[in-house]
């Protein structure tokens, strides 16, 4: 009160002119800080911008017909791959080494035998084509995907859905959360739509550098749009995560919903602030009990834990071509690359393990149905190139990385997943939090692991953005 009596007795103090002056001043400042805001609230897209992918020259035109798609496979194609599994060399493991040094080579043993003798490809070939396939060409790419639609009910209101997978993944990884999305649970139906990355699996790799997470997200709304759908809605982990971002980014007025397993935040004063005084009160800078218990010790949990799970990302964001030499023809090398990301990323602990605790989680057939996408298809190189392209200059002065998101976004944080992104520091980017749950279990590949519980996320998300 003091202090408004003193500024009033100022201002009166004052001659007309200079009054007029104070006024004039504090009106553009008021203007000044409403543009500010209503500048902040509008919302903010990235470019689409273009792309040309395919070898050679483009063509004046592109065919855009849809065409059906089986995967098949021959005698020789398995014959050829059990000869290269019968040549292979093992190194014995240290002693009490568990996965500590990589993938355990004993139980290499055991499950490339279980590979050899006793998995029927011919088999999961037949599980692959149960679903209807499809390629189209986009910006010269024969795109696959799978195309899901539920059974016909009347009254029944159907949501368009896109599913975008990561690395070491592919678009099997939803092939268990697929019949819970497209059955009716609360109301909430889904037409699901599960493409492959251009350079995964039956996906053409591109022929030309430059095919980033911005070109995949565009290329993925081409496929949507060209698939008749105007509004829809989102869901990834890993690349898919950045993939559906960046589409959100693009079109948010056809993005309904993006919902998220793995997510990450800018940098900035607020996270910093948040790791000085969270640990002692966390509830002043926004974290909850739950995000102190998966962020702290920071050091421990996010650098060293980090820097331990990475060695792949460096190599195969500098040099592709020479990290997939050692495993594009070598069947053991891509087995033992591929499944250790599925043993440490699925839980750190399991790295003490002998067996790794593959199986704890997962069943050799589905995790050697996803070693057969990449084998079968040679994609290996490919689908590491995907990491340079994305990390040739510094990500955060991409235009994406500068661009908030504003569709209504979901968060499931899974706790095993390699790093954890508490809610305040997500809305550093994702303006529009419909929800963020902390899942009870699971790791990074959340629809292989728990699709009851990413399925059981993502329909209480929709639910909250369709009102129902």
């Amino acid at each position: 009160m003091q202090r408004l009596q003193l500024l009033k007795e100022t201002f009166f103090g004052l001659d007309a002119v200079q009054q007029q002056l104070v006024i004039g001043t504090a009106v553009a400042a008021g203007g000044i800080l409403g543009y500010i805001v209503h500048k902040r609230r509008q919302v903010q897209t990235i470019p689409l911008g273009e792309g040309w992918w395919g070898a050679g020259e483009r063509p004046l035109s592109e065919d855009d017909k849809i065409y059906p798609f089986e995967v098949q496979t021959s005698d020789e194609e398995i014959e050829d791959l059990h000869e290269r599994i019968d040549r292979t060399r093992y190194t014995d493991p240290l002693e009490d080494s568990g996965f500590q040094y990589g993938f355990n080579s004993t139980y290499l043993k055991e499950v490339v035998s279980y590979w050899r003798h006793k998995f029927d490809w011919k088999k999961q070939v037949a599980v692959l084509n149960k679903y209807p396939h499809f390629k189209t060409r986009i910006e010269g790419l024969d795109v696959h995907f799978i195309h899901v639609r539920p059974p016909r009910r009347e009254n029944q209101k159907v949501l368009p859905l896109m599913l975008v997978h990561g690395w070491p993944g592919s678009f099997y990884e939803f092939y268990k959360i697929l019949p819970l999305l497209t059955e009716n649970q609360d109301g909430v139906v889904f037409e699901v739509i599960c493409p492959s990355i251009p350079g995964y699996g039956f996906s053409e790799a591109p022929h030309k550098q430059g095919f980033d997470s911005l070109a995949a997200a565009r290329v993925f709304l081409t496929l949507m749009e060209r698939l008749g759908f105007s509004q829809f809605y989102l869901q990834g982990g890993d690349w898919g995560s950045f993939i559906t971002t960046n589409m959100a980014q693009m079109k948010p007025q056809c993005v309904k919903g993006l919902h998220l397993n793995m997510f990450t935040s800018r940098r900035g004063f607020k996270v910093l602030l948040s790791l000085v005084i969270g640990p002692y009160f966390p509830f002043l800078v926004g974290l909850s009990l739950e995000d102190v218990r998966r962020l702290f010790p920071f050091f421990e949990k996010n650098v060293w834990n980090i820097l331990r799970e990475t060695g792949y990302f460096h190599i195969q964001a500098t040099k592709p071509d020479t990290a997939g030499c050692g495993v594009n023809d070598s069947p053991v090398g891509l087995v033992a690359y591929i499944l250790e990301k599925f043993s440490t990323w699925t839980d750190l602990r399991n790295s003490d393990l002998a067996d790794g605790g593959l199986e704890r989680k997962f069943s050799l057939d589905d995790l050697f149905t996803n070693v057969m996408i990449y084998w079968t298809t040679g994609s290996m190189v490919s689908s590491m190139r995907f990491y340079k392209e994305n990390f040739k200059s510094n990500p955060e002065k991409r235009v994406d990385a500068k661009t908030g998101i504003y569709v209504p976004t979901g968060l499931a944080a899974f706790p095993g997943e390699l790093m954890h992104c508490p809610k305040s520091w997500a809305q550093n980017r994702y303006q529009n939090i419909y929800s963020y749950t902390f899942m009870p279990r699971g790791g990074h590949f959340a629809a292989f692991e728990e699709p009851q519980l990413l399925a059981n996320d993502l329909v209480q998300f929709v639910k909250k953005v369709e009102k129902l």
